[in-house]
């Protein structure tokens, strides 16, 4: 269910046609039918199938790889290793768009001589089944000598620790400071002081990586996949040590990405054996695969000092952050740089200091997971002010409101977000939600309520450049195309443009037909991820319908003797206001422009806000476009004889700026909801010396259907972002407030704070008998 507030004055008489209506996704027919291909529906004529062969330990040298017997197998037709890749220094540098490069930044695509991290890839095998293929990799032989491993973030910075990478380990450090912090704990009153802890965390999504490469008869390689980025095309050419224009992605709908399918080493895979055996192949991770095969979120240890005076005013503000940056850098300066950002939270903090260290372990590397950083910095804030809030005998909803930024503030690197800082707003309307306490009716059974809010970044603003491009035209029958390279990863990202296309040109969805997802052919939209796509791709669709919309009124305005103001477009109709009897078809007057030699097509480009690089010691300037406000309110119960805990209400309230489509946006609301849920209390990845030990979904707890209540969506909207119409950004943002909400909430039943998440019933019922003793 959902629920909104009014507008602000200055937006609250705004009509639109399209927007902000609960419409069929265009693409819920076909996923709800089962007619819509995936990337894992696609196969061709003698194709290969394609295994990784992967590394069984941790941290060791590579001596040999012998691949003899598995050569010999019968059907398997070509084995590649680090020795066949015709540019191994080529790889990723996602990195560089915060102006950094260090070395060992990237996993290696195959390993040539040093294993770190468990699962590590040390070759790809191509067989005329998968079941071949998997019996290869089987008798591959890895002759290894071990090399003494690191898996604690902790310990990798003690002096004689195994170096993983660099002289230190540290792989990338962030600074934010800001007034005077040791002035601001001398004004306070009462200091408190916690550490917490985040876990690694599994995108799980429902589809497994998986895709089909082949060599076209002009010699292009083609790649279908299931990809947030087709923009690959470009590193998957320089490794192959090919032109760009001779690679091209041709994406599909994608299963689920949450940031882990950022990556492209499998598309290089696929590729590259196309090229070496001239037939179609094939590649599916199996869920261990894809388990082992990409980053995770990264775990964190976030020590928080906070000064506090009698009356209720945070003073000063410390915070230490320690990430596990696992093998590899990868993208970890800039989930470091989220984190930091983030660290204080949506308060004004005059004096604060953050710093923020990623270090290398011989776990697996850490990478993209929806809220990147920032989730794991707001677990932290919220859980630290209540208990901030209960030192200084402040209601912790009292306690927030008199500390929360207001709109027209700067955030904690002095950046005043241009849109609407509604915080206060949010927490009000989702605690009230909650309504009367539900009572418990065992004396086991305690009940607690919790509620937290967040700040979250939508976008990126450009250092190295950031642009997305969309074509839009109008046909002679009045329907809408709509070109774009966007990836659609079940967010209704491409729904979405096509709302805003029906938007401007007076049509109807139905009427809008959008072609996605080709390197080749729809002009680069950028990747689906920092929740940047509606912000980013979505402006250049509103600015090419703006530019056709202009030149039609234009053009019907000489037709009918009027002034363009005086023109509408509605319904697939050209009218005007004040004199109805004067239309025509929209399509008509597209034939007419046509004639006329006027464009009713547009190729437009939006481009992220340009900023300076943020400075390296104070951490002062723009870090991102603007940000989202919301919270998230919870009441549970928990059984204190098991440690069971069972969330009872879960409201959700964020000012999304303006809704596009209130069901996409309660539908990520409400999966926010169960993937912070799964972060709260039950997933967890567990190592053993870097073997994982949670390889698949039977060992790896996701809450299901079965563990979810229904949840509240309460939407408002501002109408104050950098967005299309004013929208601001939701998929992020709304999992971000809802860990430390249900922390929140379990510490109000029993009496006692957990500091390390997931909150298990074994950590409850632990934590419920040291109380006790």
């Amino acid at each position: 269910m959902s629920a909104s507030t009014p507008q602000d004055t200055a937006t609250a008489n705004v009509e639109f046609n399209q927007l902000g209506k609960p419409l069929t996704r265009t693409d819920a027919a076909g996923k709800v039918f089962g007619t819509t291909p995936f990337a894992g529906d696609y196969a061709m004529p003698q194709m290969l199938h394609l295994q990784v062969v992967r590394s069984t330990v941790a941290s060791a040298k590579l001596l040999k790889l012998n691949t003899e017997k598995a050569r010999a197998l019968d059907g398997v037709v070509e084995i590649l290793t680090a020795d066949d890749l015709p540019n191994p220094s080529a790889t990723p540098h996602f990195h560089e768009a915060y102006g950094e490069k260090r070395p060992m930044t990237d996993p290696p695509l195959l390993v040539s001589d040093r294993i770190r991290f468990f699962g590590e890839p040390l070759a790809v095998i191509a067989a005329e089944t998968s079941e071949i293929a998997a019996q290869a990799c089987a008798l591959v032989e890895a002759e290894y000598e071990p090399v003494q491993g690191v898996y604690d973030p902790q310990e990798a910075l003690q002096p004689g620790a195994p170096i993983v990478h660099g002289e230190d380990n540290i792989m990338v450090e962030r600074k934010i400071r800001k007034g005077d912090v040791a002035a601001g704990f001398e004004d306070a009153d009462l200091i408190v002081e916690n550490t917490y802890r985040t876990p690694f965390q599994e995108h799980a999504f429902l589809e497994p990586e998986v895709g089909l490469a082949w060599v076209d008869e002009t010699g292009v390689i083609n790649i279908r996949t299931c990809a947030q980025d087709i923009e690959h095309f470009r590193m998957i050419a320089d490794v192959l040590d090919l032109p760009h224009n001779r690679v091209r992605i041709r994406g599909a709908f994608v299963g689920g990405g949450f940031g882990g399918k950022e990556e492209c080493a499998r598309e290089i895979y696929m590729a590259l054996m196309a090229l070496k055996t001239g037939r179609p192949v094939r590649l599916e991770y199996s869920r261990e695969d894809s388990f082992v095969g990409h980053g995770k979120r990264h775990p964190m240890i976030l020590r928080y000092k906070t000064g506090v005076t009698k009356d209720g005013k945070i003073s000063a503000l410390d915070v230490d952050i320690l990430a596990d940056s696992g093998a590899y850098l990868y993208l970890s300066a800039n989930v470091l740089l989220y984190a930091a950002v983030a660290a204080p939270g949506p308060y004004k903090v005059d004096n604060l200091k953050v710093c923020a260290r990623a270090v290398a372990t011989n776990n697996m590397y850490t990478s993209a997971f929806r809220g990147y950083g920032a989730m794991q910095a707001c677990a932290a804030y919220e859980q630290q002010m209540d208990e901030v809030a209960k030192a200084v005998g402040k209601d912790p909803i009292a306690f927030r409101q008199q500390n929360y930024l207001k709109t027209g503030d700067p955030i904690a690197t002095g950046f005043v977000p241009p849109g609407a800082i509604w915080t206060d707003q949010c927490v009000d309307r989702a605690w009230a939600a909650l309504g009367p306490r539900v009572e418990p009716v065992e004396p086991h059974i305690k009940t607690g309520r919790g509620v937290a809010a967040y700040q979250q970044s939508y976008g990126k603003v450009s250092f190295l450049g950031d642009t997305s491009e969309a074509w839009v035209g109008v046909e002679f029958d009045g329907s809408v195309v709509v070109r774009s390279g966007v990836a659609d990863i079940g967010g209704g990202q491409v729904s979405s443009l096509a709302q805003i296309a029906a938007e401007v040109l007076g049509v109807g969805l139905d009427d809008v037909t959008i072609y996605k997802t080709d390197s080749a052919l729809t002009p680069l939209a950028g990747r689906t991820a920092a929740t940047r796509t509606l912000s980013m791709t979505g402006n250049a669709t509103k600015k090419a319908s703006e530019a056709i919309r202009s030149r039609l009124l234009g053009r019907a305005a000489i037709e009918f003797g009027v002034k363009p103001s005086e023109v509408l477009l509605s319904k697939g109709r050209v009218l005007v206001g004040n004199a109805p009897e004067k239309s025509m078809r929209l399509g008509d007057l597209a034939r007419l422009c046509h004639i006329d030699g006027i464009q009713a097509s547009e190729l437009a480009m939006h481009c992220a806000t340009h900023a300076d690089l943020l400075d390296s010691e104070t951490g002062q300037g723009q870090a991102h476009p603007d940000y989202t406000y919301g919270a998230h309110a919870i009441e549970v119960s928990v059984d204190t004889e098991t440690g069971e805990v069972r969330i009872l209400k879960s409201i959700g309230a964020h000012d999304v700026g303006q809704c596009i489509n209130r069901a996409a946006v309660e539908d990520q609301i409400e999966g926010g909801a169960q993937n912070g849920q799964g972060y709260a209390l039950s997933e967890e990845m567990l190592y053993n010396e870097g073997k994982l030990m949670t390889p698949s979904l039977s060992e790896y707890l996701m809450p299901t259907s079965m563990d979810m209540t229904e949840v509240e969506s309460i939407i408002l909207e501002s109408r104050s972002g950098v967005g299309p119409f004013g929208a601001k950004g939701i998929g992020e943002p709304a999992i971000s407030a809802v860990a430390p909400a249900i922390a929140n909430a379990i510490t109000d039943a029993i009496g006692v704070r957990i500091f390390e998440l997931p909150l298990t019933p074994e950590r409850i019922v632990n934590a419920l008998m040291d109380q006790e003793s």
